[in-house]
């Protein structure tokens, strides 16, 4: 019985040493998930409580600093142009002509009625940079076998202050997320779909945000196509660029 019991504590020990951290993880996902620059083409389908609208957009971002993002469809919003730069946000609206900065509490409103806030279009940090990790647990989401790592925000200011996440074990992806409040509230679920190899990394090409806050089936934010690590001109990134 000792022998059974000391065997089966060599292969607990042997098996946890196999384990990723959750630090080895997160550097893991960071790879994956972010680049120099990205342009994309993306759709955004809103399931509202009375409609679903689709809004397309062309994207440029230079890694979390700079982003700059042009609405193509449908009328109503298309000629819509937003600057991301550091940690400050304008929009333009062609049908006014004025370009408004967006700030302070305003960051957490809905964008054109979707679950994303500013914020969360904002938020293209590495993870590793703003949360501690460890896992939790091992769960299996549909036929992937997925660590649970459990997040918490380094800082107070952080958007999240803890997150949890299903990351596939060999493509070190996250298929599922859950977004909460200081307090325990869940905030916001994040499913991703459509895995992909592109190149040297694994990415989502739809993820599924919904606000567990707000009425309606979600918002699909749908990758048509998207290039990484692409030269963008500088010009791009100015204010100048959202009347042009």
């Amino acid at each position: 019985m000792k022998q059974f019991a000391l065997i089966l504590l060599l292969t607990t020990t042997i098996l946890r040493a196999q384990e990723p951290s959750g630090k080895e993880i997160l550097e893991k996902i960071d790879n994956n998930m972010t680049s120099k620059s990205t342009i994309t083409m993306s759709k955004m389908v809103i399931h509202g409580v009375r409609q679903t609208r689709t809004i397309e957009a062309k994207s440029w971002g230079m890694g979390d600093k700079k982003a700059f993002t042009e609405y193509l469809s449908p009328a109503r919003e298309k000629g819509t142009k937003m600057l991301k730069l550091e940690d400050q946000l304008w929009i333009y609206s062609p049908g006014s002509d004025r370009t408004i900065q967006i700030s302070g509490h305003m960051l957490r409103q809905s964008v054109m009625g979707s679950d994303l806030s500013y914020e969360d279009m904002m938020d293209k940090a590495k993870l590793l940079e703003n949360y501690d990790a460890a896992v939790i647990g091992s769960e299996k989401i549909e036929d992937r076998n997925c660590w649970i790592v459990e997040l918490q925000a380094k800082t107070a200011e952080i958007n999240y202050q803890m997150r949890k996440i299903w990351v596939d074990k060999l493509r070190y992806i996250p298929l599922k997320e859950e977004l909460y409040a200081k307090n325990g509230t869940l905030l916001k679920r994040l499913e991703l779909f459509d895995i992909t190899k592109m190149g040297n990394r694994w990415y989502p090409k739809k993820f599924v945000f919904k606000d567990m806050l707000k009425k309606g089936d979600g918002t699909e934010f749908i990758i048509v196509d998207i290039e990484f690590d692409k030269e963008i001109p500088e010009y791009i990134f100015t204010k100048a660029a959202l009347k042009k």
